[in-house]
């Protein structure tokens, strides 16, 4: 497969490298004369120096035969513009952009511009799982693709505690694939008993989400 990865921060050279480790031919494109010279050592031809928010720096590195296109710079706007030319003008099928300020992401949205990443959005879905009183965490969203994993925790005062999920209302398009419990996990099946307290792993389509709530007493 081949990739082009712009912005040559501590991301994007991890990425690059990791990416090359794993057979893939990348090329990094970066912007700051300052950086390029400093990582040029490492990479040689396969780095690049230049805006890849214009067309030719894109070309000349090769998007045209592009099958996925990386925006990790450090400004917003930026991976967006690289991220929409590359999709709209060069029909690259895969893209992922980088959202660096969290604020930032309903104007990706807005722009069909998917998958993003955000370190602070990960963070934050992080800091949600280790805090008890959480009753959903959203691990997982793809959007277009219309499924979701969400991770809910049953409350002392669940009415589905003490129950089969063969018994339960469970929404269609919805499977449990996983229940934690005091430590232990296991993959439940329909005759597997709901108890409160119990940690439970779900993918559905986003649109069940509050079906799902209600069936599990949330």
């Amino acid at each position: 497969m081949y990739l082009i990865v712009v912005g040559g921060g501590k991301v994007g050279v991890n990425l690059t490298r990791e990416l090359e480790d794993q057979g893939h031919e990348v090329t990094l494109i970066e912007g700051s004369r300052s950086r390029y010279i400093s990582i040029e050592q490492e990479f040689e031809h396969r780095v690049q120096y230049g805006d890849a928010s214009e067309l030719w720096v894109l070309e000349r590195a090769g998007i045209v035969r592009a099958d996925m296109v990386i925006a990790v710079t450090g400004d917003d706007e930026d991976n967006i513009l690289i991220c929409q030319v590359a999709k709209e003008k060069y029909a690259v099928e895969r893209i992922i952009a980088r959202v660096n300020n969290p604020r930032n992401r309903q104007h990706f949205d807005l722009l069909g511009i998917s998958p993003v990443v955000s370190a602070t959005g990960l963070i934050l879905n992080l800091i949600e799982h280790e805090v008890p009183h959480h009753k959903l965490v959203r691990l997982l969203d793809l959007e277009s693709e219309k499924i979701e994993i969400i991770e809910l925790s049953i409350p002392e005062d669940s009415k589905v505690s003490g129950h089969r999920i063969l018994d339960i209302e469970i929404p269609e398009r919805t499977l449990l694939i996983s229940v934690l419990r005091e430590g232990t996990g296991f993959v439940p099946d329909a005759d597997s008993v709901l108890q409160a307290g119990d940690d439970i792993l779900a993918v559905l389509d986003p649109a069940k989400e509050e079906a799902l709530k209600q069936a599990l007493g949330l």
